[in-house]
């Protein structure tokens, strides 16, 4: 239990600090409400009402999304495979290449569709 205990101290001062901020935040901060505050914002842009089908996202909105994903995978596990590269000798090697030319294969398959391109 000794070793977790620096590990739940700094978890109640950071759940602490973020109580105290939001409650100090809401007791001094200004209160000067008006109609303008109180409408949505969209990144300057008027906000206009849904249309009765609710709305639809754009199929590059989803593409771009997991693009990210698929990269921040890729990331994910290229760390632990560089900290025990020399472990792993060449089959971690060969292993790695496979992997990264998976993903690239992917990568070439959504540019040469358009996924890439913002028109």
């Amino acid at each position: 239990m000794n070793a977790y205990a620096p590990i739940l101290v700094l978890g109640a001062l950071g759940a602490g600090f973020a109580i105290f901020s939001v409650v100090m935040a809401t007791l001094v901060g200004p209160k000067r409400y008006n109609r303008a505050k109180l409408e949505a914002y969209e990144c300057g842009i008027e906000p206009t009402p849904t249309p009765a089908g609710g709305g639809r996202f754009p199929i590059k909105y989803y593409l771009t999304a997991m693009l990210f994903i698929i990269f921040d995978i890729e990331i994910v596990f290229l760390y632990p495979w560089a900290v025990t590269f020399d472990a792993l000798g060449l089959f971690g090697l060969v292993e790695m290449l496979l992997f990264v030319l998976t993903v690239f294969v992917a990568y070439a398959y959504v540019w040469r569709r358009g996924g890439l391109d913002w028109d």
